[in-house]
């Protein structure tokens, strides 16, 4: 294993605060994140007090208003937040995404009441949220999702299995969608669930080629009761809120996709400086030097992409066809980089002993979750070209 510090990007940041801020998160995560991280994914080790160390540093609840414990940052600052997590861990970054995608709901659609007595605990009181969406017969297809609620009085029953669920069996509350009416986008609802529901129950985590420390998991509804003051947004809007959920969700997977990039840059910069071959490092080697100089141009265009995403969600314009081109050009980046980064280590980039076989194992699935990115092709082209003609 090399032995070197990674080097600090340079950021463009809006404010000194939010200098200050990712200065703290490269330290915490050089601390108390990467140094444990590749024991801690071979162990398949969940990383919770990781989680409880985060929400008292107040970095679960960065994008969202003060007024209910969260931190008030624009998402620009936000997602340079999680790729810093992810550089370090990926398990540690993509968590803390998910967890701000299951508050995107109460903190958007949400009543007033609900957000007063919800949101302070699930910000920054210790608390960590799961998204519940996909289901085994119903992946890219989502409204075609068959979990149903059915309402008496001021009850509602959940009963159905939800797949491909982060942090499934470890989270403290579900944000969940579920069929209240008949098919199609417009019978869908989001209910806020706790984790220790009656009836709620998770299977054994699937077993995966990467990120091994992040459960994911089936969540099984067997009758699961939720009253009516736990329905978030109207009835039928549920679909509506689990797509303005997923845009912002895709840039936080896409700034994830850039921190493990650039981790795998950063090793490949280290080992490539330190080994020699016929007299030299091979870093002096002109091609593995255009290969180091291709790795870190579509770092920087990654990131550049992402970042004018968020900004334009931070000014309230229209953003989904740029979360969806940075989610794809990200995470593909981030599958290029990371078997770069093995190639140029040689046969100790095949080995256990260098990290670069696991971000190349982790960037993999950032190409599936939160769409695959033959469905943001998809939404690209809906953009450009209007709906597919039936």
């Amino acid at each position: 294993m090399t032995e070197y510090g990674p080097r600090p990007v340079d950021r463009r940041l809006p404010t000194e605060e939010a200098r200050d801020l990712l200065t703290l998160v490269r330290e915490l995560a050089e601390r108390e994140i990467r140094p444990t991280a590749a024991e801690e994914e071979d162990a398949g080790h969940f990383p919770r007090a990781t989680f409880t160390l985060l929400s008292e540093a107040g970095l679960l609840s960065l994008p969202y208003d003060e007024e209910f414990g969260g931190g008030g940052q624009p998402y620009e600052v936000y997602l340079q937040v999680l790729e810093e997590l992810a550089a370090a861990r990926l398990t540690v970054g993509l968590g803390v995404s998910v967890h701000t995608l299951a508050c995107h709901a109460l903190a958007g659609y949400g009543s007033k009441e609900q957000r007063a007595e919800h949101l302070p605990d699930m910000l920054g009181g210790g608390l960590l949220g799961a998204y519940c969406l996909s289901e085994p017969s119903s992946g890219s297809d989502a409204a075609s999702l068959t979990t149903r609620a059915t309402r008496e009085g001021d009850v509602w029953t959940l009963e159905g299995t939800k797949a491909w669920t982060t942090h499934g069996g470890v989270a403290d509350f579900y944000t969940v969608l579920a069929r209240t009416g008949g098919s199609g986008a417009h019978g869908i609802t989001a209910f806020l669930v706790p984790g220790d529901a009656e009836g709620l129950s998770a299977a054994a985590p699937e077993r995966k080629m990467g990120m091994k420390g992040s459960p994911t998991a089936q969540l099984h509804f067997d009758a699961v009761r939720v009253p009516d003051s736990r329905r978030l947004g109207d009835e039928g809007q549920g679909f509506a809120i689990a797509l303005s959920a997923l845009d912002s969700g895709r840039l936080g997977i896409a700034a994830c996709a850039i921190g493990v990039a650039q981790a795998a840059l950063d090793e490949a910069l280290a080992y490539t400086a330190e080994r020699q071959q016929f007299g030299r490092p091979i870093a002096d080697f002109q091609g593995l030097r255009f290969m180091l100089a291709d790795m870190a141009t579509q770092i920087e265009a990654g990131r550049a992409l992402y970042l004018t995403a968020a900004r334009l969600r931070d000014a309230g314009l229209p953003f989904s066809k740029e979360a969806a081109m940075a989610k794809l050009f990200c995470t593909d980046t981030a599958m290029r980089v990371t078997t770069d980064a093995v190639q140029l280590l040689g046969g100790y980039g095949y080995t256990l002993d260098f990290p670069a076989e696991r971000f190349m194992r982790e960037a993999k699935v950032l190409q599936i979750v939160e769409g695959t990115n033959q469905i943001q092709r998809m939404v690209i082209a809906r953009h450009l070209a209007g709906p597919e003609k039936r």
